[in-house]
């Protein structure tokens, strides 16, 4: 069992692992329209993982 403090730190942390992959993804259609979209795939996918990272640990914090 972990402490409440220690509960409320894991959802921080989800949530700016969440904000980061929010970012990633707002903004990767900048690279489509700059022609490189190599770049801009890689920025998806790693969006997508981090938004999936991020709802893990947010539900393992709730669930405790």
């Amino acid at each position: 069992m972990t402490s409440p403090a220690g509960d409320r730190r894991e959802r921080l942390v989800a949530l700016l692992v969440a904000g980061v992959a929010a970012v990633l993804l707002v903004s990767s259609p900048t690279w489509f329209a700059s022609d490189r979209a190599g770049v801009g795939v890689a920025q998806l996918f790693l969006g997508v993982v981090l938004a999936a990272v991020a709802a893990l640990l947010y539900r393992r914090a709730q669930r405790r």
